[in-house]
């Protein structure tokens, strides 16, 4: 089914339970329920801890209302027979199974992939863990910063003085959409085979794939690459540069021409390129220190809207490190209306457009919001078929 007039989005008719906290599996069914599916989330009585991060919106947490948009919310607990039996009864007729409890958590309540795919040869599981599965770390617990730590991403990011933190949550938002897109294929796949799939996505799988660069240029050279701050560690110039008028404008110069471009429109001096220590990009990283201190006095004596000017004459790539502040009134900055508990919020805009337009987005569920219809609607086939999980864990544990 397309996305046409008549509002049909392509997952319509796609149920998903989603058995999850925090970011990396919201993440992937936010997505799915913006493409329509029903997103089925299952939370403790005091709700997804992310509920609780903060209280920015209104009263409510950034994190959750960015991930929990056109989601139904159930209350369960997977102790309760009653309710295992509820969710058994959900997944008899789902399309999706989501989880990112702590490691092995799911199937000590009966959920575990293999079981459920053995019961339910159409359902595909989702399992989002921290590190993966059969080797040493498999039951560490995982949270975004340990995993930018663990991957070397941490090691690479920062000022010269010491690692750093990149400052958003980036191995969860990696681990998401890895999933996401996962998922999609697999529905694809099974409208060709009929047979769902047991899909496994990791964070620190999520950030390693992202690292490749890193990891092949140390493995290729013996050397790691630095920590620079606002510059970039293999391209010369490429960094931030302060202005007349206190402004930090960041340049970046791709190719030779783009160089000899710079040279000759923003510094003035077209015969740079030819110059010992500036003749091509691996002999200007070498030299960085002279070649960033040339430029560094350029942008000196030049204001923001001058330098702005220049650089778009010479057609140098350039943007301005804007703080939060400049964000908020950014141009290109889309933002979209979700209604919540406490009100509207305007969030950032997903980043596909569908036909030039974006879509509208679904409500932030109150905690518990949707339970009395989805009991009413699932109760009666879970009297009748008892889930095996009834013996199993009590609220969800935490994970990734």
């Amino acid at each position: 089914m397309t996305e046409d007039g008549t509002g049909a989005r392509p997952l319509t008719g796609i149920t998903v339970l989603a058995l999850e906290q925090a970011v990396a599996a919201p993440y992937c069914s936010s997505r799915l329920a913006d493409a329509g599916a029903r997103v089925i989330k299952v939370e403790r009585p005091e709700g997804d801890f992310a509920r609780g991060y903060d209280d920015a919106v209104n009263g409510l947490s950034t994190y959750f209302v960015w991930l929990n948009r056109g989601k139904e919310s159930l209350v369960a607990d997977i102790k309760d027979p009653d309710d295992a039996a509820l969710l058994h009864a959900i997944l008899a007729e789902a399309d999706v199974f989501i989880q990112n409890l702590a490691p092995g958590a799911a199937a000590r309540a009966g959920f575990g992939a293999g079981a459920l795919r053995a019961r339910h040869p159409r359902l595909i599981t989702l399992d989002i863990t921290g590190y993966g599965s059969g080797h040493a770390y498999a039951q560490m617990k995982a949270y975004d910063l340990l995993v930018q730590a663990e991957s070397g991403l941490a090691a690479i990011t920062g000022h010269p003085a010491g690692p750093g933190r990149v400052g958003v949550s980036v191995c969860d938002i990696a681990c998401g959409m890895a999933a996401h897109a996962a998922v999609l294929e697999a529905l694809i796949g099974r409208e060709r085979s009929g047979r769902g799939a047991a899909l496994e996505v990791s964070l620190f799988d999520g950030m390693a794939d992202w690292m490749n660069v890193p990891l092949l240029y140390y493995e290729g050279t013996g050397r790691a690459p630095q920590r620079v701050g606002l510059a970039h560690p293999s391209i010369c110039p490429y960094g931030a540069f302060r202005t007349a008028d206190d402004g930090l404008v960041l340049i970046s110069i791709q190719n030779e021409r783009e160089w000899a471009a710079f040279c000759a429109g923003l510094l003035g001096e077209p015969d740079l390129p030819g110059r010992e220590g500036f003749q091509s990009n691996t002999v200007r990283v070498a030299n960085r220190p002279a070649v960033d201190a040339r430029v560094a006095r350029a942008f000196a004596a030049l204001t923001r809207d001058e330098a702005a000017a220049r650089l778009r004459a010479s057609g140098t790539a350039y943007g301005f490190v804007n703080e939060l502040a400049d964000l908020v009134a950014h141009p290109a900055l889309r933002r979209v209306a979700v209604e919540t508990p406490a009100g509207t919020a305007l969030i950032v805009a997903p980043p596909a457009l569908i036909d030039g337009r974006a879509r509208p987005l679904g409500p932030v569920p109150a905690i518990g919001a949707h339970g009395a219809a989805i009991r009413a609607a699932f109760g009666a086939a879970a009297r009748g078929r008892p889930g095996p999980g009834a013996t199993g864990i009590g609220r969800p544990e935490t994970g990734p």
